[in-house]
């Protein structure tokens, strides 16, 4: 079926408000993720507070506030929590994903216990054999993400305290140094000699070591509860600069198809009304070389010469 003037418009018309929407979302994109990297930025000479708080503690004892002994039945069961989203137009963002989740989580034995933070991400997952038994709507901006944390960290404490699991694992994508972002695993919980042996590793700043006054389990006990706030805020303040960051680039890639597609759009309809304009004159043309042709004239045919 070949084009007239009036589809080729409709088409530039409608390819000219989806770049109008896609810039849009380009825009709304890079401010995003301005914003989730400032909340990560912002919590990281806090996390390192915390840390080195709870540096200070393990010095005067080393108790594990979750020992693998406390566990009724099930002791393998492995939990994870995995942020991906909500919606679309992110790329490969969830099935990268959930296939570095699935890779990790297969060479763990025993049972998986799987939340996820975003429907998305929760059809690829079940997809990939981790079925679902808890999840999460992906939170829409900065204040929304501790009451996110806060449901989570209730979930997680209700299936330890019942035995269903042992460790937790959190799977996120991480935002690179420079454009992208990458997958990474995190281990949550429980924390025992792994977990003190990893917070030894951390010097103390100045040659004045800290001591533990009275109150000591009540101090462990706040400063357990801000490492565990903070690694899942933080975990899920990367997903979403990441999410905006996978986003930013399908916007720039759709803006980028979309000004290829009007230009081409563009160029056929100018061929297409050039050559109409052509038509036109062509017709005027012959219609004037028509009217300027001598005619024979009237008195030639009824006269001819010689009669009388």
């Amino acid at each position: 079926m070949s084009e007239t003037p009036e589809n080729l418009r409709r088409k530039i018309g409608g390819a000219t408000e989806l770049e109008s929407v896609v810039r849009t979302m380009k825009a709304l994109a890079a401010a995003s993720i301005v914003q989730y990297e400032r909340a990560v930025h912002s919590l990281d000479d806090y996390y390192r507070t915390v840390e080195l708080g709870l540096v200070a503690w393990l010095r005067h004892t080393g108790a594990a506030i979750y020992p693998e002994g406390n566990m009724r039945h099930d002791k393998a069961a492995t939990g994870a929590v995995v942020f991906g989203s909500d919606q679309g137009l992110v790329g490969q963002f969830n099935e990268v994903l959930t296939e570095f989740a699935a890779g990790a989580l297969g060479g763990m034995p025993g049972n998986k216990h799987v939340w996820s933070v975003g429907e998305r991400v929760q059809g690829y997952l079940e997809t990939a054999g981790l079925p679902v038994s808890g999840d999460f709507p992906v939170p829409n901006s900065i204040a929304a993400i501790t009451s996110l944390v806060r449901r989570v960290l209730v979930e997680i404490e209700t299936q330890r305290e019942r035995g269903k699991v042992a460790q937790v694992y959190l799977f996120y994508n991480r935002p690179k140094s420079r454009a992208g972002y990458e997958p990474v695993m995190q281990r949550l919980l429980p924390l025992d000699e792994t977990w003190r042996a990893g917070l030894s590793k951390l010097a103390w700043p100045d040659a004045n070591l800290p001591e533990v006054l009275e109150g000591g389990d009540a101090t462990l006990h706040a400063l357990i509860s801000e490492y565990l706030f903070i690694s899942l805020f933080r975990a899920c303040a990367e997903s979403l600069a990441s999410e905006h960051a996978s986003r930013l680039t399908a916007m720039q890639r759709a803006e980028k198809n979309i000004g290829e597609l009007l230009e081409g759009l563009n160029r056929d309809y100018h061929r297409l009304r050039q050559s109409g304009i052509d038509e036109e004159l062509f017709d005027v043309i012959a219609g004037f070389e028509a009217l300027t042709i001598p005619q024979p004239q009237c008195s030639q045919l009824h006269n001819p010469k010689g009669s009388t």
